[in-house]
């Protein structure tokens, strides 16, 4: 199904609305990033957002990006928030339309500590702080005490960077035979994760750090890792408070109901931000659509060639053998098991069963055909019926079973894939489906709803930062892919947020680089104000206070 979100951690709030006045259980698991039971036990491997779409200043690229490890507070040092080292993050494509990964880009991370007797993993201030001639001694008067301020990820400027993690990137394509074989790597390349945003004494220009972390791998191949804002929003709390909306998003008394001029304010949140004020860590690649490709060329948006499925995953060793040693080194396996995959951003979270999810998370998309009940009659769409119709004496009316209308999102067919034969439609699968011969959607007529809005540059033709996969996902639940149901309150459902507490970047890696530990803050609802008020990243949507 489409919903889109992520994290795993929010949920549409009409749907969470839903469910929660039709009694159908617990809903406060579904609406986090911990989607399935594996994940909400291992938040390092949780996958809580996948993107994929046409580069916005070059429509022969492709972007991808994989967030990790959700809801992630900016001051909570003093080791913030490394990638584990012993997962597998791996980025993956299908090209030829069997829902089976023709490519793969594998992200490998190493942790040092450069100082093991210093107490934090970063730390700085100004040009440095010598040793006291009051201090006890040694050392001596006059020796360097605190390193210099952090700005650089590496050589001078980068001795406060105590805790540094650098990766590795490569990229496999599948052969005829169906082995792979790596056709590129970032080699002997040093590449450094951007650490977490400390604050202004010890990272006085936070934003030239950052950039710093854009990595030019050559071939047309750029790739950034490191902590970043959470690109995702919505209002969660007032979800999860049994539908205690806020007055200003709901219309003639249905909650999470827009009117239109609610609608179609794309840069004004009429409802709090549950997630403003969060990090995540985030791997980002830029690739020629060429590389992608199953002929290695580029296609016009009519061609079934230009489409690709995409999806994401995080894997662990299968053994681990913990050390008899205080301090050993534990012992892996080289075989890993995959924890978590993600292709849209609904699908676990909001279709799957709880018990069926850790399966599902750990399955390959060419065989989601066992999961064609969840997809094609998700239990998620008659819960919102019946809730809006007993509670709100609102008519949601929903198509009947087999939801062929969601077919777009689970399978190679139009208005994603429009050249595409029946034989080309594939199997059913969770994939983002991409068709790479649409270019970019201008940032002027760019569209939080994306295709339900006519930007066919989003979601679910893949997926932008910006695009509002909560409220998109939420009104695809109720059948608004089909000409028939698109009607009112159906394709008004969405929950008053619209948009992200940071403006995203125009430029690879897209994201909001990460907020500040000590002065960034979590807008709290009702509050006016700004989670970050350093320019450029001031939102228009929130004024100054």
């Amino acid at each position: 199904m489409l919903t889109p979100r992520k994290p795993k951690l929010r949920i549409l709030p009409a749907i969470l609305a839903a469910l929660c006045s039709a009694g159908t259980g617990t809903v406060a698991q579904a609406a986090n990033h911990r989607e399935a039971p594996l994940t909400a036990l291992d938040s390092k491997a949780d996958i809580t957002d996948w993107f994929a779409f046409v580069s916005y200043n070059d429509p022969t690229k492709l972007t991808m990006i994989l967030n990790v490890d959700p809801l992630l507070q900016p001051s909570n040092g003093p080791n913030y928030f490394p990638f584990d080292p012993e997962i597998q993050y791996e980025m993956k494509v299908d090209n030829n339309f069997d829902a089976d990964e023709d490519l793969i880009v594998r992200v490998r991370f190493k942790t040092e500590i450069r100082a093991p007797g210093v107490f934090t993993g970063l730390l700085g201030v100004g040009n440095g702080i010598a040793t006291p001639s009051t201090a006890p001694q040694p050392p001596p008067p006059g020796s360097p005490l605190l390193p210099p301020a952090i700005t650089a990820l590496d050589g001078p400027g980068s001795e406060g960077f105590n805790l540094r993690q650098s990766y590795t990137v490569s990229i496999l394509k599948k052969q005829a035979n169906g082995q792979f074989t790596e056709i590129m790597n970032s080699g002997s390349k040093k590449l450094f994760a951007v650490p977490s945003n400390v604050g202004p004494r010890t990272m006085p220009n936070y934003p030239a750090l950052a950039q710093q972390g854009i990595y030019d791998l050559g071939q047309g191949v750029k790739v950034f890792a490191g902590t970043v804002d959470d690109p995702f929003y919505i209002d969660l709390g007032a979800a999860f408070d049994t539908l205690n909306f806020r007055a200003g998003a709901s219309k003639f008394g249905i909650p999470a109901v827009l009117s239109d001029a609610q609608d179609g304010a794309d840069d004004v949140n009429f409802a709090h931000d549950s997630v403003s004020g969060f990090n995540v860590n985030s791997i980002a690649i830029e690739l020629p659509i060429t590389l992608l490709t199953s002929d290695n060329a580029l296609h016009a948006a009519g061609e079934a060639k230009a489409v690709l499925g995409t999806y994401a995953t995080t894997s662990r060793p299968r053994i681990k053998v913990q050390p008899l040693v205080p301090g050993g080194k534990a012992a892996l396996s080289t075989v890993f098991t995959q924890i978590q995959r993600m292709g849209n951003p609904l699908i676990n979270e909001l279709i799957i069963g709880t018990g069926d999810k850790d399966k599902f998370s750990m399955s390959e998309p060419k065989g989601d055909g066992q999961f064609a009940n969840y997809f094609l009659d998700p239990l998620l769409a008659r819960a919102i019926n019946a809730a809006y119709k007993a509670a709100f004496n609102a008519d949601v009316l929903i198509p009947p079973p087999p939801r062929l209308d969601l077919l777009p999102l689970v399978k190679y067919v139009a208005p994603i894939c429009p050249g595409c034969t029946a034989q080309q439609a594939g199997p059913i699968a969770d994939l983002l489906r991409i068709n790479t011969g649409i270019g970019p959607t201008a940032k002027a007529n760019r569209k939080r709803m994306a295709v339900l809005a006519g930007d066919f540059g989003g979601f679910p033709n893949g997926r932008r930062v910006s695009d509002d996969v909560t409220d998109i996902a939420a009104r695809a639940v109720v059948g608004v892919l089909n000409p028939a149901f698109n009607v009112f309150p159906n394709n008004r459902i969405g929950d008053g947020t619209n948009t992200n507490d940071r403006p995203y970047q125009e430029t690879f890696p897209y994201v909001a680089f990460a907020n500040d530990g000590r002065n960034s803050r979590h807008v709290d609802a009702g509050e006016p104000g700004c989670a970050d008020v350093t320019p450029p990243f001031l939102p228009k949507n929130c004024p100054l206070n």
